[in-house]
């Protein structure tokens, strides 16, 4: 995608040069100077960075075009990523609102939340600190919790027909993702390949896979801050399980591109950390969904 084009998709999408800067992790001075042609031959990476952020927006408004929301709302095909933001942080799409609605606790602004704050709430609040903004994380649902049962048996199973080093977890396990006191995050499904401490209350640092299976709540969450703080994280491989189309992404963070390989529920998704050793046969998943589908429960 030349400059001219990643311009003219920015301004479709209505994303303002903030709001790439945040989601792709490029300082905003940089976005500027590329935007008003100031800067004429700007890093490829940066461009694909860039290119992924309006790709992943792009995928984003596909999945929520048309859909009706939690409270019954349906939301405008042309709803900006700024407006969606700012309703998932009061709360009124879905279940992601910001710790400022929390009552009880010493009220911040976002960005300034920590693991004290975090540790405050009472035991059956489930939300994740990002950082320093707190975002609730509603009950899944049906078809969420089949996918994830199902995937983390076929994991399970990779894992121990190698006897490897690597050990596979499901929501809900905290992971302190930055080693930082401002990020804990409870990824769905990820898997773990070095030492841990097993009485541990929480896992330190990037796990090695991580899988998130986004709903209607969770899908620019997962699809743009979660994508690019995995990667700044050093998280090696992400998968979005997309239920609603029977898509998965798959990005290979060890490799230069920002495009994720794109597979259909059918499909046989090779897992790239494991070099070749392990595939995880997604036809199956499909199958289990099809026969509850087909049994009427």
């Amino acid at each position: 995608m030349t400059i001219e084009e990643i311009k003219s998709r920015k301004t479709a999408l209505g994303l303002t040069n903030e709001m790439i800067a945040e989601s792709s992790g490029i300082p905003l001075s940089t976005i500027q100077k590329i935007m008003s042609g100031a800067t004429k031959a700007p890093r490829k990476l940066t461009l694909e960075a860039i290119e992924s952020v309006l790709y992943a927006e792009e995928e984003r408004r596909k999945g929520i075009k048309n859909q009706p929301s939690p409270d019954g709302e349906r939301l405008h095909p042309g709803l900006s990523y700024e407006s969606l933001h700012e309703k998932e942080k009061t709360g009124k799409l879905g279940e992601s609102g910001s710790a400022c609605s929390l009552s009880g606790h010493e009220k911040k602004k976002d960005g300034e939340y920590t693991l004290d704050d975090y540790y405050a709430l009472p035991d059956e609040r489930r939300v994740e600190l990002i950082d320093g903004t707190f975002y609730d994380m509603s009950a899944p649902a049906v078809i969420h919790q089949k996918i994830l049962g199902e995937l983390h048996l076929l994991f399970r199973q990779c894992a121990d027909a190698h006897e490897g080093r690597c050990e596979v977890y499901l929501s809900p396990c905290d992971v302190r993702l930055d080693m930082d006191n401002r990020t804990m995050v409870q990824p769905d499904l990820f898997v773990i390949c070095r030492d841990y401490d097993l009485d541990a209350k929480r896992f330190e640092g990037a796990p090695d896979l991580v899988l998130e299976i986004l709903s209607s709540s969770t899908r620019s969450k997962d699809m743009l801050l979660k994508l690019h703080k995995y990667q700044n994280a050093g998280v090696r491989e992400y998968w979005i399980v997309d239920p609603d189309h029977e898509k998965v992404l798959v990005y290979d963070f060890r490799t230069d591109s920002f495009y994720p390989d794109q597979y259909d529920f059918e499909s046989l998704i090779p897992i790239h950390i494991s070099e070749g050793l392990c595939s995880i046969d997604f036809s199956k998943v499909s199958r289990a969904l099809k026969k509850v589908r087909s049994s009427g429960r």
